[in-house]
């Protein structure tokens, strides 16, 4: 039997949505400790696994991979569609029992593709090999226009940034109980829509908040300006979606954030991906204040909810 285990991820924007650059996306992000996905498998001479999802991602990697088969029992599963990259980090994890297995390699970078992940952004698939901090490169926008290509035809962006967080770091998480964040045909189409009316002066923008705060901060390992420049980088990076998800921040997300800039227990504030989860920057020496920030905000809001605080990752997947 092999055992494996990711964590979800935040992603705190993409640098650049504007076809008027050379290079489209760029996803900046970092990986979580938990909650995590993990899975435990053995060998079978077929696919089988009741969780459909996960047989149709064993089904592509058995045929990558050309082995008979496999049994999977899911052990935990990330939170679907609320901003954690659920996606990618399934996919992968099925991906890498089924390798370990037949003792062969994943190669999880040059087959995310055809298990239809890191199109957009390689911030999941960085994650879930190394960890970490996160910077991708984006795809040249010749090649990524306003229709992504089919999958399999594209190769994840690489890595430009990768850098170790401090281990004292800790992430506010707070779910809020409303309709999930968008996925496959409605992501679609909702990217397509901010590509389309993305102004270029914006990427301008987040580009100097990345090299002049974001990056200055985690290479500093300063918990206080890395939480400000994240926040002042998901608030522009939530300029691109606007029209697509009815402000800055998706409802209740930015009434959350707002609640959240205020306290002192958090550094630094967002809405990861689509949401609806909202993510705040803090240490271990406030993360229960901070956990009692995340209640006071959904209080506020007079959202339903919940809350925890989780470790920043500086490893990816464990194969037992």
């Amino acid at each position: 039997m092999t055992r494996v285990s990711a964590g979800a991820r935040i992603h705190v924007g993409f640098q650049n949505l504007s076809l008027a650059h050379e290079r489209l996306y760029g996803g900046v992000g970092f990986a979580l400790d938990t909650p995590r996905v993990c899975l435990e498998a053995t060998r079978a001479d077929s696919v089988r696994c009741p969780d459909l999802l996960v047989a149709e991602y064993a089904t592509t990697a058995c045929d990558l991979l050309d082995v008979s088969g496999v049994e999977i029992h899911v052990e935990e599963r990330l939170p679907r569609h609320v901003g954690l990259g659920s996606g990618t980090q399934l996919a992968l994890a099925t991906l890498t029992a089924v390798a370990a297995l037949y003792d062969r390699e994943p190669r999880v970078r040059e087959r995310a593709p055809t298990l239809g992940r890191g199109g957009r952004s390689g911030v999941g698939v960085a994650g879930f090999e190394s960890g970490g901090f996160i910077v991708d490169a984006g795809h040249p926008t010749t090649r990524f226009t306003t229709e992504t290509p089919a999958d399999g035809t594209w190769t994840v962006p690489p890595v430009v940034v990768r850098r170790e967080l401090p281990s004292s770091w800790r992430v506010l998480l707070v779910y809020p109980e409303t309709d999930a964040g968008r996925s496959g045909e409605t992501e679609d189409a909702s990217m397509r829509a901010a590509v389309e009316g993305a102004d270029p002066a914006l990427a301008d923008e987040l580009a100097g908040i990345l090299t002049r705060r974001l990056l200055p901060a985690v290479a500093t390992g300063a918990c206080e300006p890395f939480g400000q420049a994240v926040t002042a980088f998901d608030r522009r990076n939530g300029r691109w979606y606007t029209d697509e998800q009815g402000g800055v921040y998706r409802p209740p997300a930015g009434a959350l954030v707002d609640e959240l800039a205020a306290s002192a227990a958090v550094s630094g504030v967002g809405q990861s991906s689509w949401g609806p989860v909202v993510y705040g920057i803090t240490d271990v020496r406030r993360e229960a204040a901070a956990r009692e920030a995340g209640r006071a905000a959904l209080d506020a809001v007079g959202v339903e909810g919940r809350v925890e605080t989780t470790s920043v990752a500086n490893t990816g997947v464990r194969v037992d």
